[in-house]
């Protein structure tokens, strides 16, 4: 998966809008909106999904739990660069990299991650 750039998404309206695809008590911690697509962190794990077509009919989901995850780094926005990338890079797929726009709760994505990623989760 190439560079995507995200946009901050309210965790509430994403997990309105995404609700038939969360488990039952799943909670959204963090949500990110790309021009179709979107991802989630979830306190469970990471949800993906992937609207394709003219239509928007055909969606795909990638569903990637934490355990799987096995490095994360973080680029933080500078003076002249307005975006914070983020990649995570996943056990057997290629990285995952997000350019997360100015508002992103980057300490707390961060925070998030290294919750799920200790040793034991």
């Amino acid at each position: 998966m190439g560079l995507i750039n995200a946009t901050v998404w309210d965790a509430a309206d994403a997990a309105e809008d995404l609700a038939y695809a969360l488990a039952h008590g799943e909670r959204v911690r963090f949500a990110f909106k790309m021009v179709r697509d979107s991802i989630l962190f979830t306190d469970r794990r990471i949800m993906i999904t992937d609207i394709q077509g003219l239509t928007g009919s055909k969606r795909s989901y990638k569903s990637i739990p934490y355990r799987a995850i096995t490095t994360f780094t973080l680029e933080s926005a500078g003076h002249f660069d307005l975006d914070t990338e983020l990649t995570i890079t996943v056990s057997g797929s290629e990285p995952i990299a997000l350019n997360l726009s100015r508002g992103a709760d980057v300490p707390g994505l961060v925070t998030l991650l290294t919750e799920y990623l200790a040793p034991g989760k």
